[in-house]
């Protein structure tokens, strides 16, 4: 578990950004609103396959803490209140490595729901 545990976990507040880096110079620049969408609680995750909730509005989502979970991750405290997640570092690396077919993923659901994104400065 130890050969997951980042070597850096940096929080960009302005930009609302998680940057994390693995050990061999893997390295992520995470969005707050990717991390809230895909929260690995059951509360956005639910109880099993196909049971996710799509969430919306969250274009200028926030982190304000980051907070250690034993050795195996953190939970992220945002904004809007959510911290019912733990991030684990292998889940953390994987919204890394998929960032982009996930964030296509995300895009195309609110497509289908009839979400428009509003930018960051239009949100909230």
């Amino acid at each position: 578990m130890d050969a997951d545990r980042p070597t850096e976990l940096r929080l960009h507040r302005r930009s609302r950004i998680l940057e994390v880096a693995f050990p061999g110079g893997e390295r992520h620049r995470l969005p707050c609103e990717l991390l809230r969408v895909y929260s690995p609680s059951a509360e956005v995750q639910g109880h099993g396959p196909g049971q996710e909730v799509l969430v919306v509005g969250k274009e200028s989502v926030g982190i304000e803490a980051v907070e250690p979970v034993g050795r195996y991750g953190v939970r992220l405290r945002f904004d809007d209140g959510h911290a019912s997640g733990i991030y684990t570092w292998g889940y953390l690396r994987r919204l890394g490595r998929e960032r982009e077919r996930l964030w296509a993923r995300y895009l195309e659901r609110l497509r289908a729901a009839g979400y428009v994104r509003r930018a960051p400065e239009e949100a909230g």
